[in-house]
């Protein structure tokens, strides 16, 4: 039964609910949350703008906070959950933090690391397309008010 609640959609909600967030704060709305287990023990959502720091994305702020929880830079038994495709720069980052497997909601076709030309990833699995839909509807809302 816990299995049934605790799937990739449930997390992958969690990490929408910290996307929202992100919206609400002016910042592009990507949200992540790291899971060791059935437990989230790392959370984030872009505050680029808010810490005027280009680094400071989802995935970032997430796996920091679980390689704090933890005590260790690997992640290996985790799985990391993100609204929307990884840019090279945090690909890199779950590469080195070896996060077990990744799942993200929708693809980003601008600025996404690519899975098929990638590289990376050679011990991670890769899980997408999970709630795709609102994923991907959040960022289109955000930047299509952000044109007007």
């Amino acid at each position: 039964m816990l299995d049934e609640v605790f799937n990739d959609e449930y997390f992958m909600g969690k990490a929408l609910d910290l996307a929202i967030q992100a919206a609400e704060e002016g910042e592009v709305p990507i949200g992540a949350v790291v899971v060791h287990g059935k437990q989230i023990i790392g959370k984030g959502y872009n505050q680029t703008e808010r810490l005027n720091d280009v680094t400071a994305h989802a995935e970032m702020l997430a796996i920091t906070a679980a390689s704090d929880y933890l005590n260790s830079k690997y992640l290996e038994e985790c799985t990391l959950y993100v609204t929307i495709e990884p840019c090279t720069m945090c690909a890199g980052a779950i590469q080195w933090s070896r996060v077990g497997k990744l799942v993200w909601g929708a693809n980003e076709p601008k600025f996404g690391f690519n899975k098929t030309s990638s590289g990376l990833f050679t011990k991670t699995e890769l899980v997408s397309g999970i709630l795709e839909e609102p994923c991907a509807e959040i960022m289109k809302s955000f930047f299509k008010s952000r044109r007007k």
